[in-house]
């Protein structure tokens, strides 16, 4: 925790530097979150957990042409828990991921990148369907993970471009029901994003 946090700090950090010299972008967009298909066991049952589809941003900072820092925001996502098939819970979550980017062709009307940083998980809005027990209490953790992405952004005319991307995500959150573990969902999604984004 504390490194991740330490690592997260720095890369923010460099995110600040002086705004004269700056090279800043923001995107936004369709970005849609689709969960790996076997997402661990939970209290001896097979877990699920579905995809979902909301607006991404992106606020970037360019350190030179070729490196630049991101970091990914969004709407809430929503999901639901199944356990052997049946839907358990239901909750939404914010990923918030920082990206170390390089720029391969930065220059040109097509340059492919590559990224690597880190995840932070915000789960909550937790909610408990009917098949469990009246009274049931289940609590979804956050989590911190190491990330990576691989895209290609187009050029549309001087300031405007297209990004299409996409990113695998660490995520694996300790789940409890009524206060006692009941073992770990192990979601690590790829995260798919289509954006138009304005450079500055």
């Amino acid at each position: 925790m504390k490194k991740s946090t330490l690592a997260v700090l720095l890369l923010a950090g460099l995110a600040a530097q002086s705004a004269s010299a700056a090279d800043w972008f923001v995107r936004g967009g369709l970005t849609n979150v689709n969960p790996k298909s076997d997402n661990g066991v939970l209290a001896a049952a097979d877990a699920t957990v579905d995809s979902n589809t909301q607006l991404g941003l992106t606020f970037g900072y360019h350190f030179s042409p070729s490196v630049a820092i991101e970091v990914l925001a969004a709407t809430p996502f929503k999901h639901e828990v199944a356990l052997n098939g049946g839907v358990v819970a239901k909750f939404k979550h914010l990923p918030p991921t920082f990206t170390l980017q390089y720029y391969f062709n930065p220059e040109g009307k097509v340059s492919p990148f590559l990224g690597a940083g880190l995840n932070y998980t915000l789960t909550f809005s937790e909610e408990e369907t009917s098949l469990l027990p009246p009274g049931s209490n289940i609590d979804i953790g956050n989590s911190w993970g190491l990330a990576a992405q691989a895209g290609l952004r187009f050029q549309v005319s001087e300031g405007w471009d297209m990004t299409v991307d996409a990113r695998w995500m660490d995520i694996d959150a300790d789940v409890k029901l009524n206060g006692a573990p009941i073992g770990t969902a192990n979601v690590d999604p790829m995260v798919y994003s289509i954006m138009v984004g304005k450079r500055f």
